[in-house]
């Protein structure tokens, strides 16, 4: 995906850009390569995006921590404010106060829109929180047939004491 340098898009026909992708994105680790669609519009004063794409990833779960794949599916769209104010930030110190109601993400209308970056940063949205293999993922099977060997351990460090004698307690 090329970058799209946001002046070009008022000399296109309805002020567009449509861009077909199948290709793997940096970063981004994923089984199969990323496919799908990505409409730029220039409206003025802000850029509507809209996307689909997917890709499979391999996660872990967080129950069992074996891995699995999971298809990511992306449909979404967000408007990006074109700012001049963008292009100057204040060199006289490192740091920029920005108000709750700025925060939007903004270019500046002379700038570049990237969309893979665009395109990464929605699939790395869309992963899920939890990772969970199967709804019915039991977690990690423990072995109790497994031969005590911990009872005839010596315990070194004495923190560990109480933890076993509370295990020792337990059914």
């Amino acid at each position: 995906m090329e970058t799209i340098y946001i002046p070009h898009l008022l000399h296109k026909s309805e002020r567009k850009e449509a861009i077909e992708f199948e290709e793997f994105i940096p970063d981004l680790e994923t089984l199969t390569p990323v496919r799908g669609s990505l409409e730029v519009t220039h409206q003025g004063n802000y850029l509507e995006v809209k996307g689909k794409a997917e890709t499979i990833v391999t996660l872990t779960c967080h129950r069992c921590l074996k891995q699995y794949n999971h298809r990511l599916r992306l449909k979404s769209s967000e408007l990006i404010w074109l700012d001049e104010a963008v292009t100057q930030p204040d060199s006289r110190s490192g740091e920029i106060e920005v108000d709750l109601e700025d925060l939007v993400e903004t270019l500046p209308p002379n700038g570049h829109f990237e969309p893979r970056d665009w395109i990464y940063d929605q699939l790395c949205l869309e992963v899920p929180h939890k990772q969970i293999c199967d709804p019915k993922c039991a977690g990690i099977i423990l072995n109790d047939d497994a031969p005590n060997t911990e009872s005839s351990e010596t315990i070194s460090d004495s923190r560990w004491a109480s933890l076993k004698s509370l295990k020792q307690q337990l059914p």
